[in-house]
This record gives structure tokens, C-alpha cells and sequence, in this order.
């Protein structure tokens, strides 16, 4: 049974994926507090807290090193700061963790920015990092609309095989499935008045019935001036990207034109554009949505792992 280690591993997305194809978790980390006791009450421990203050030889061997390692200052809705910034620099707890244990296999995953931020200097660091340690990386920008969830998120996943065994290992990018999902499909039908807008300053610019069902958000209205969370879309198709962070009357959501009225997605709907069960736990609002924002999707994990072949 291959072992792997779950770091940053917010609530779990990485786990239940490959769980689920049998292998064994020996190891988590995350420096947030209501990450680690949502991740306790999914999986019955507790992850260990800030990575930079844990010695290599206090973690297990693996054999699989996961990491979604935090995007914050890679990301294009953000200040697009470089590896500098001290959050990017939590990649090099994955280099100095991964150069002590020399798993066969880095699976990691970030916003498909970090591929041009700097004119591309960032992901050549990046490369040359894990060159440096033995690994060759592979790259694979994959939106989970095509891959049967209701959902616009463009991510890079990356796949970094150990050098000295890679003619035993292979990975290749993973068939797009084309599932039919909309996120009329996964609405709940009676939702509570804090989640729906009322205001005068908005506008539907097309109406639901001359909309076909979509794999892609599809924009029917602005509020305000249109700007970041002022967008309505239809659930005809697909939601756009849940976010840790957000602005405007759509918050971390998005606003969508529903049979009830405009409002923003609950935890629940939330919970399923992002592909985890009902009954995984999370934290209440707003951490909830912080927590669904910065996961990883255990589908997509799902997919990317069912084509790497290892030893």
C-alpha cells in the first residue's frame, strides 16, 4: 500500500481522493486552526500545525508527497506577488521535506497564475527547485467543468517523478470526461432569506428561457456597476470559481439568477460545485466558505492520479 502526506491539507480534498484508491495517509500538516479541526472531525486526527517549525525527520516516510500549497500570492485575483512573497515561499517546505524523504512521487496543485507570474520566473524556480533534488515535473491545466463538476476552476496540477525511477513511473494528462452537470442540478430548492439581494440597481440583460444548458458560467446580469461579486449568472450553467476570499453582493459565491430570486450559493450548494459529500464537515460562515475556497477538488486529485502510473 503506497503511503502519502497530506501538507497544507485544509480539509482533506487530496485525502478523500486517493483514500478512496487505497492508499494510506501517514502524515498531515495546516497552520490554520479551523482547517486542522475540520480535517479531525473528517478522519479522526489531527493534522500537525505550521510545516516551517517541523523537522524532516519528524514526518513518516512516503512514498507520495500532496501538497495544494497556499496560492494566495500566486493568485490572479490577488496583489500577483512572486515567490518571494512569504506564502509562496512555503513551496520550499515542500523541496527541503520532499530532498530528506525522496518519495517517488510529488502531487501538487495551485492556480494555473503561478505558471506566468513574472514572466514565467516563478514556475522556472519552481523547476528548477525540484531539478535540483532529482525530480522532473509535469504540467496539466485542467478546469473541473469539463470533468462532470458544476464548476469553473482552472488549476494546474502538477506531477514531479523522481528521476532515478521514472523509467518505472508515467503520468499523463487526464481525459476530459465531458459529464453533463449543470448547477440547476445541485440547488437546493428552499434556501434562507440571508443569501437572496434586493436592490435597485439591478439589471438582467437575458432571460433564462433563451439560455440552453452550458458548461461554462453563463452571465445574465450585473449589479451596480458589474464588478468582482456584482456579476448574476444563470444556473443553467456553470458557477464560477468559489473563492477563499471575495468582494461585493456574491461574497466567495457568485450570484445566480434562481427560480426564488438572485442570491449567493449555501455551504451545502458550495459543497458540491467543489465535489466533497454532504455530510463532510466544515466550519460554520464564514470559515466554511474559506475552508470550500482554498480546497482542492477530490474529483479532479481523482482523475490526475488514475493516470499516473507508478512503480
Amino acid at each position: 500500500m503506497y503511503r502519502f502526506i497530506d501538507l497544507f491539507c485544509g480539509i482533506g480534498g487530496f485525502r478523500i481522493a486517493l483514500e478512496k484508491r487505497g492508499l494510506n495517509c501517514v502524515y498531515s500538516s495546516d497552520i490554520d486552526r479551523k482547517a486542522r479541526e475540520a480535517y479531525k472531525r473528517n478522519f479522526g486526527e489531527e493534522p500537525e500545525g505550521d510545516i516551517t517549525k517541523i523537522p524532516a525527520n519528524r514526518i513518516p516516510g512516503h512514498d507520495i508527497l500532496c501538497a495544494g500549497f497556499p496560492c494566495q500570492s500566486f493568485s490572479i485575483a490577488g496583489k500577483q506577488n512572486s515567490i518571494k512573497d512569504s506564502r509562496g515561499r512555503l513551496f520550499y517546505e515542500i523541496v527541503r521535506i520532499a530532498e530528506y524523504h525522496q518519495p517517488y512521487i510529488l502531487f501538487l496543485e495551485n492556480v494555473r497564475h503561478i505558471l506566468k507570474i513574472d514572466n514565467g520566473r516563478v514556475i522556472r524556480s519552481i523547476e528548477t527547485e525540484l531539478n535540483n533534488i532529482g525530480y522532473n515535473l509535469h504540467k496539466y491545466i485542467l478546469n473541473s467543468s469539463f470533468f462532470g463538476i458544476p464548476q469553473s476552476r482552472k488549476r494546474v496540477y502538477f506531477i514531479a517523478l523522481r528521476k532515478d525511477v521514472e523509467d518505472k513511473l508515467k503520468c499523463v494528462a487526464p481525459p476530459k470526461t465531458f459529464e453533463k452537470v449543470f448547477l440547476e442540478d445541485i440547488l437546493e430548492d428552499n434556501v434562507g432569506k440571508d443569501f437572496f439581494i434586493s436592490r435597485n440597481d439591478i439589471e438582467i440583460t437575458k432571460k433564462e428561457d433563451d439560455l440552453k444548458n452550458e458548461s461554462k458560467p453563463l452571465r445574465v446580469g450585473i449589479v451596480s456597476k458589474g464588478r468582482q461579486g456584482e456579476v448574476i449568472y444563470s444556473p443553467k450553467g456553470h458557477s464560477i470559481t468559489i473563492t477563499a476570499n471575495g468582494g461585493g453582493a456574491g461574497y466567495n459565491t457568485g450570484l445566480y439568477n434562481t427560480n426564488q430570486g438572485i442570491r449567493r450559493l449555501t455551504i451545502a450548494e458550495c459543497k458540491r460545485v467543489m465535489g466533497f459529500s454532504g455530510s463532510h464537515w466544515v466550519s460554520a460562515a464564514p470559515h466554511a466558505y474559506r475552508q470550500l475556497g482554498n480546497a482542492v477538488i477530490p474529483g479532479m486529485v481523482g482523475h490526475v492520479w488514475d493516470n499516473v502510473k507508478v512503480l
